[in-house]
């Protein structure tokens, strides 16, 4: 609690935050939609914002309000399917690979060099269309997952290997504690910081990558969720057709969405850079 009221003293946490509340609330309001997300025909057609349709309906005949809720809500749920499992790949590499170091350390990261690399956009392209047909939500989070991991693995290598020449590790090997031990519970506590500060902008990516896959046509297209909307509302021609309000809601939440997470980014970053911390311990003494 003390730590949330830390970060809402600064501008940038405290607009993300209640943005990202307000996104969420909107995910609760999905559980409660009185129209199946995909199903057509269930509302007029091409109706402006009002009381009874707040955002409009599309030009396949559903409540656009709705389906912004669902579109949040599987586009988050994406982004944290793929945050969580590159999480626990970037963990177990990085930890592994700083602390027992030679050959091993040689092997991972040659497998995480060929990540950074490799150009994922035209890979996640091809793989997109290569499973089209069985591409779920889920799915196409574990892809992005598995994509999305070696920068911060790397990073949390580095700062094994800074820890590994420390005093407390040389006590606790001639202590006898065992690798795991060691790794889990005397090393990890150490790379929490990193990890968090590493989630929120592998969860804007992934959106982002889900977004542009949607809007290519290449992710299952039934599935509400951001980039689909986009896709439908391009495809038929929203714009062009004077449906603005079509367009338009995907763009501004998407827009929110993304400055929201890059705002918490920023500040948790700099809440654990320890410069920073020194500077706002002086700001409130004098």
């Amino acid at each position: 609690m003390n730590l949330l009221k830390d970060l809402l003293r600064d501008g940038k946490f405290k607009f993300g935050f209640i943005t990202l509340c307000i996104l969420l609330f909107l995910v609760i309001l999905s559980f409660f939609s009185p129209y199946n997300p995909t199903i057509w025909n269930v509302v007029p057609r091409d109706l402006p914002p009002s009381i009874k349709h707040i955002f409009g309906t599309n030009s396949q005949g559903q409540d656009i309000f709705w389906q912004i809720t669902f579109a949040i809500r599987n586009s988050l749920i994406i982004a944290s399917i793929a945050v969580l499992f590159s999480r626990i790949i970037a963990i177990i590499i990085g930890l592994v690979a700083g602390y027992r170091g030679g050959r091993m350390d040689r092997v991972l990261m040659s497998i995480n060099d060929s990540f950074l690399v490799l150009p994922l956009f035209p890979i996640l392209i091809l793989i997109s269309t290569l499973i089209k047909g069985r591409l779920s939500f889920v799915s196409l989070g574990l892809i992005l997952g598995v994509f999305g991991w070696s920068w911060d693995a790397r990073v949390i290598r580095s700062q094994i290997l800074s820890l590994r020449e420390r005093e407390f590790t040389f006590t606790a090997v001639l202590s006898g504690s065992k690798t795991l031990h060691l790794v889990f519970k005397e090393y990890l506590p150490f790379v929490i910081p990193i990890i968090f500060s590493t989630i929120i902008n592998n969860m804007s990516w992934a959106i982002g990558m889900e977004i542009t896959l949607a809007i290519l046509g290449l992710s299952n297209l039934e599935i509400p969720t951001l980039g689909t909307m986009l896709h439908w509302a391009i495809s038929y021609q929203a714009m062009l057709l004077g449906l603005w309000w079509w367009l338009l809601t995907p763009v501004v939440i998407s827009v929110f969405l993304f400055v929201s997470l890059y705002l918490l980014s920023v500040s948790i970053s700099e809440y654990l850079d320890p410069r920073t911390r020194i500077q706002r311990i002086g700001i409130v003494k004098e």
